[in-house]
């Protein structure tokens, strides 16, 4: 089953941080264990919530506003998807995963959905 594992409230040193190297590596370290396992789909950090634009559509109209949709200060800022054999193996997955020293991990069940998945046969 895919899970996707949600990473709120990092805070992650950008390029040219000396604490960037070092930070990369880890990251690095736990897609590649990932990989070891077979579990691995794909990992997307996310640009800095003030780069969000944020669409909904109400009563046929669309409205556009910058930054994130949840008043709040928990921040999105990435995501992997796994392929894990059940929840137990996302969870031990999810408290090796770097970032979850610094902020949270939420894990979640990807509904599989007839003509959405495209996961390799």
């Amino acid at each position: 089953m895919q899970y996707m594992l949600l990473i709120y409230n990092c805070v992650r040193p950008e390029p040219g941080d000396p604490e960037f190297p070092e930070a990369l590596a880890r990251v690095n370290a736990f897609a590649e264990e990932c990989r070891r396992r077979g579990v691995f789909v794909s990992g997307h950090p996310l640009q800095r919530e003030h780069t969000a634009t944020t669409v909904s559509v109400r009563d046929g109209k669309t409205l556009i506003t910058d930054g994130p949709f949840a008043e709040t200060h928990e921040h999105l800022g990435g995501a992997y998807v796994l392929d894990c054999r059940d929840l137990d193996e996302a969870l031990e997955l999810a408290a090796l995963c770097p970032m979850a020293e610094q902020g949270s991990i939420e894990v979640r069940p990807i509904v599989a959905v007839p003509g959405l998945d495209h996961r390799p046969e």
